[in-house]
């Protein structure tokens, strides 16, 4: 499958492999395209991260759909040996690939599905849009605000289908619940708060060692700044460090975001971000908080009310609204409505009497339903249901909330420029610093 090189994959060996100072902004969209796809043709795909959301979402939940999505896992690719390996059996025997550069050189791959770390989500994807392949991006889409706008601007340069892993969108329960609120069930919608609570554990406190046998740590750097190997911010625990991951909002905490921003009805940026939070618990290395509470504000316009988002996040507890560790409830002119992943709808009118709803699907993230939604966008059948903007949005919100809190202040931000206002050292916050002349460096917008 790799052995014979094909004109793209001659440009991205000069350009990735042999003149790796080359910066991604230098590919260009002239690329060929993936092959186009029709109800009968089948789709090859290949995952990018083989780690446990990797294999045990994306690979098995690729392997589950595959006849009846007519859809085939080709490659898996990992820097990590043995993950990679994992994948592969797990795949179907998956041809296992180290490079991500190798994977894109084949043409005969038409999309991946990315499960990396969150630093490698955007450059995976803009190398995997200008490479011809469509993209199913993990969540958050995003390792920071810009980072997302070149996601969005790269869906349209290249043509390229961009699905987010919020499956909740793909959720026929979820998309009644959010149609219930749209269609006026509690009158306007002007308020979502948001919980994510849950009983983290601590990473301790460790120091810096040799990269385990087996794992290509400068590949799992890649375009993030090198920092020495550390066993507590590799393998999931890059969650919690500014380099590599989001935090739990951007974890755990960007479902709920998805769902309140689609419920509440609000294709936009927020205007106003209060954040206030901190490590009030955790005595260890984690660089992000474990408690959070945010609020953000959507400035009325001229067909629709001003509203508000509420997010709680307290990672040090199993106390939690409706007993369930995360859910929202929206506040209408005529009624509340609780919703949660966790398979519960509640909704009451007015004088909070209970009003008995139903929805005909289980109200349950469910990967499968998510991916097979991004097959039929390929094969244009329908639109993405989580596509580049939608994404966009969401993760937005969990970036914003993570400056804000980081910084101890208010935000007001530029919703159409997508600045912060007079403030030099939050807008350095919306972006990141990258390894110097790293050939996966996204370009500047």
């Amino acid at each position: 499958m790799f052995d014979k090189l094909s004109p793209r994959r001659d440009f991205l060996k000069q350009t990735g492999v042999g003149l790796t100072s080359l910066a991604l902004g230098s590919l260009t969209s002239s690329l060929p395209s993936a092959r186009a796809a029709d109800a009968n043709d089948r789709i090859r795909m290949a995952v990018i991260g083989c780690g446990g959301q990797g294999v045990g979402a994306h690979i098995r939940g690729l392997m589950d759909i595959k006849d009846e999505a007519n859809v085939e896992l080709v490659a898996v690719c990992d820097p990590d040996e043995e993950r990679r390996q994992r994948g592969s059996e797990n795949g179907g025997g998956a041809t296992p690939v180290a490079d991500i550069r190798r994977l894109l050189e084949d043409d005969s791959i038409d999309a991946v599905s990315i499960a990396t770390p969150d630093h490698w989500h955007v450059p995976a994807a803009l190398l995997a849009m200008q490479a011809g392949k469509h993209v199913y991006v993990e969540k958050p889409c995003s390792h920071n605000l810009r980072e997302g706008r070149l996601l969005v601007e790269a869906s349209l340069k290249h043509n390229r289908i961009v699905q987010h892993g919020t499956q909740m969108r793909s959720n026929g329960g979820f998309q009644e619940a959010v149609e219930m609120l749209h269609s006026g069930l509690i009158g306007d919608v002007m308020i979502a708060r948001v919980w994510n609570i849950q009983k983290r554990s601590s990473i301790g406190h460790m120091k810096p060692s040799d990269p385990p046998q087996g794992l290509d740590y400068d590949m799992w750097v890649g375009p993030a700044p090198m920092v020495p190997y550390q066993e507590n911010r590799s393998h999931y625990n890059w969650h919690w460090w500014h380099n590599f991951g989001t935090g739990d909002a951007g974890n755990d905490g960007v479902h709920e975001f998805d769902l309140a921003r689609w419920g509440l009805g609000v294709n936009e940026h927020p205007t106003t971000i209060a954040a206030l939070g901190g490590k009030y618990f955790f005595d260890d290395d984690q660089q992000f908080p474990d408690t959070m509470t945010a609020t953000f504000e959507y400035p009325a316009t001229d067909d629709r009310v001003a509203k508000q988002l509420v997010f709680e996040m307290r990672l040090w507890s199993t106390s939690y609204p409706y007993n369930v560790d995360s859910g929202i409830e929206f506040y209408g002119t005529k009624g509340k409505m609780f919703l949660s992943r966790r398979g519960k709808l509640e909704v009451w009118d007015g004088q909070n009497k209970n009003l008995q709803v139903d929805v005909s699907g289980p109200l349950q993230m469910h990967v499968p339903n998510n991916q097979k939604a991004f097959l039929a966008a390929i094969r244009g059948e329908a639109p993405a249901t989580a596509d580049a903007e939608t994404a966009h949005l969401s993760a937005s919100l969990c970036h914003l909330a993570n400056i804000s809190t980081r910084l101890g202040r208010n935000l007001s931000f530029d919703k159409t420029g997508e600045t912060i206002s007079n403030d030099e050292e939050a807008n350095t916050l919306l972006g990141r610093e990258y390894r110097e002349n790293h050939w996966a460096i996204p370009p500047v917008s």
